[in-house]
């Protein structure tokens, strides 16, 4: 009977083809490692954040009035509304947290080169949404942080020449940021933003799918296969590779619920002490800095204090800022190297790797700090190394001498 209902459905929908072409028999090379845990991870964070994002909207007022007075009900109030809540607050930083890791790791195995320029494209599309995503939930609980956070961040699109001060008006729909512009935030934080998220995974995953996985070598599985047509150094994704992700969704649980349980705030990182007073656009807060994972990019933002010939610094700044993300796009085409993994590649590009990913994390860590004149300097010297990783590499990836790579996947 199960059969002949499969049948029923196969006939007018492929759900068995689909079973088997993206897990039952789909051929993943044999030797992924650690790194290869975090794709899996976003997926279920991803999850995560819809499904208490969904939970969160039925006690949430998004208005000026009554939003911060209704998260204080969620926390108070609503049976289990403390636990949701900070599963929500929690996901958001943890979802960068591994899409973090994510990435490096398509860094250090060259995961972004070819054929895999449109994954590596579509994966950044998705970073982009993310930090929309983040953005529009941030102003949401209307507190201090919430509200100064995003007048800074609003503000920055008034330094752009002619059009600058009418863009910013219109993203917040009125002189200042008011009701208006939270109910649109609202709308595109719980509705627009996701669907587009959910396109973007969606042929994310397609396109993985129809190249075949990277792998710690960086080796094409697909050159080597038996006379079954199977790759020689690849397994069925499920049910091996699903059974190793339960693994990583378990140690993964353990420290997102240590996190809720035990310190969800994170001293401040993840939830600032100042969103815990309502909005009061008549006094500002002593330090306003966004959520650590915008610390990077506010601190190249903040590292341009000086006027570049026609260009002032504060339209330098954003300049940068979005440079600094605008780069990323282009990564698979700069890389010249004729070998994708760090194993094979030359010390240069491995050291790069190694200075890039410090230099990121202290960018990060100094967003989140006051802007003195010492922590300014190193700004600008870790932006100028930023840039550095990215327009160099064209030379040094085609210049380097790299290591002989084996033809079969070494485990």
């Amino acid at each position: 009977m199960g059969n002949k209902i499969m049948d029923w459905v196969d006939a007018r929908l492929p759900v068995t083809q689909a079973w088997e072409k993206h897990l039952s028999k789909y051929y993943a090379p044999k030797n992924f490692n650690f790194w290869y845990f975090f794709g899996s991870l976003a997926l279920l964070v991803l999850v995560n954040q819809i499904l208490t994002g969904i939970w969160l909207t039925m006690s949430y007022v998004p208005s000026a009035e009554a939003a911060f007075a209704s998260v204080e009900y969620i926390m108070r109030d609503v049976e289990y509304g403390w636990l949701i809540r900070y599963m929500h607050s929690t996901g958001a930083s943890m979802f960068f947290v591994v899409i973090y890791f994510h990435m490096f790791r398509g860094l250090l195995y060259g995961s972004y080169k070819a054929p895999r320029e449109l994954i590596w494209i579509f994966g950044m599309a998705i970073y982009l949404a993310l930090m929309g995503e983040a953005f529009m939930g941030y102003l949401l609980p209307w507190g201090q942080m919430s509200y100064w956070g995003a007048q800074v961040i609003i503000s920055l699109f008034g330094a752009i020449p002619v059009i600058g001060p009418d863009l910013q008006q219109w993203i917040r729909g009125d002189f200042l940021i008011s009701g208006i512009t939270l109910n649109r935030f609202f709308a595109l934080h719980v509705v627009a933003l996701p669907i587009v998220i959910l396109g973007l995974v969606v042929l994310h995953i397609l396109a993985l799918h129809e190249v075949g996985s990277n792998n710690p070598d960086g080796i094409d599985i697909k050159k080597n296969k038996g006379p079954d047509g199977v790759p020689l150094d690849g397994i069925a994704f499920h049910p091996y590779y699903t059974v190793k992700d339960i693994v990583g969704v378990v140690v993964f649980l353990f420290v997102f619920c240590g996190i809720i349980f035990f310190f969800p705030e994170m001293g401040g990182f993840f939830l600032e002490h100042a969103n815990f007073e309502p909005a009061n656009g008549l006094k500002t807060p002593e330090h306003i800095a966004p959520v650590w994972y915008f610390g990077a990019f506010y601190s190249i933002l903040r590292a341009i204090t000086f006027d570049i010939g026609p260009i002032d610094s504060k339209l330098g700044g954003v300049i940068a800022m979005g440079g600094a993300i605008a780069i990323l796009f282009v990564l698979p085409w700069l890389d010249r190297s004729p070998v994708r993994s760090w194993r094979y590649k030359g010390i240069i590009s491995r050291t790069s790797i190694v200075i890039f990913a410090f230099v990121f994390i202290l960018l990060t860590w100094l967003g989140t700090q006051p802007a003195t004149e010492t922590y300014t300097l190193i700004a600008q010297i870790c932006t100028l190394i930023y840039f550095a990783f990215f327009l160099l590499m064209p030379f040094y990836t085609r210049w380097e001498k790299t290591k002989p790579v084996p033809e079969r996947v070494t485990g």
